[in-house]
């Protein structure tokens, strides 16, 4: 078994290390072996120019952010995957970063950039890959990942049982849309978004909708948070549930695919 959850709470925009003390506060308190944080959970999410994404984003693995979280990692003997944004010389990524108890482990650079992302970041180009944290093996995607099934399916593909998904959702369908990808997959889901609202430099006011929430491989939702409510939640996932995508004597979700037929 392996305790795994989120913290979904409100960043305020531009304070990092604000936000970040903040958090670390509150994973201080959590008894678990896999934390899951919000997309952009340092910096706040609605940028109004390409220079506060310059002035807010860190280098990995040196910056504050992920240094920060590596000592809590060690100290608390914990897996973290968290949404950050990056900067790799003049270019900057939404990307999410695996930290484990003996430091940092990997980057995952966003794949789908939402709305005006795109005018801020570069899409990333990674290959999707399971990681194993020792008493699972674990995937990332980030926010709008969701909406596009072939994320979830790489990753299930490439051996992860449980998918961790920062986020910052503003639409409503996501937390429905998880049920579906983890049923799909036969796979475990840890969504963290966050909860408040931003509107700066005049652009339309984002609020995001909570719901951060857990999802088994059977679609069961073992726990969804409320809209707009802090919540630092830890159930325990046993990720042997994943690992078999057998629905019954005759079907494999896997081995019954047809992918010679998937082409257009």
């Amino acid at each position: 078994m392996i305790r795994g959850g989120f913290y979904q709470f409100r960043p305020v925009f531009g304070e990092v290390q604000r936000n970040v003390e903040s958090v670390l506060r509150r994973l201080d308190e959590a008894e678990a072996d896999l934390i899951v944080l919000p997309e952009l959970f340092n910096s706040g999410y609605q940028f109004i120019s390409r220079r506060e994404v310059a002035e807010l984003s860190e280098e990995i693995p040196d910056g504050f952010t992920t240094q920060r979280l590596c000592e809590i990692a060690k100290d608390k003997k914990l897996w973290l995957v968290a949404g950050i944004p990056e900067r790799a010389g003049r270019v900057f990524y939404n990307s999410s970063i695996l930290i484990g108890p003996k430091g940092y482990v990997a980057t995952y650079r966003k794949t789908h950039l939402f709305y005006e992302e795109k005018l801020f970041f570069k899409p990333g180009a990674n290959r999707f890959r399971a990681y194993d944290i020792g008493k699972a093996r674990i995937g990332m995607m980030i926010c709008f990942d969701w909406y596009f099934p072939e994320v979830a399916r790489a990753l299930a593909l490439a051996g992860a049982e449980i998918i961790c998904h920062p986020a910052n959702l503003v639409l409503p369908h996501c937390p429905d849309a998880m049920v579906t990808r983890c049923l799909e997959n036969h796979v475990f889901a840890i969504t963290a978004n966050r909860i408040g609202s931003e509107q700066r430099g005049g652009k339309k006011r984002l609020t995001y909708i909570g719901q951060s929430e857990i999802v088994d491989p059977k679609g069961r939702i073992l726990f969804r948070a409320a809209r707009s409510q802090e919540v630092l939640k830890i159930v325990e996932i046993n990720p042997r549930e994943a690992r078999h995508k057998t629905l019954n004597r005759y079907n494999n979700l896997f081995h019954d695919r047809r992918v010679e037929l998937y082409v257009v």
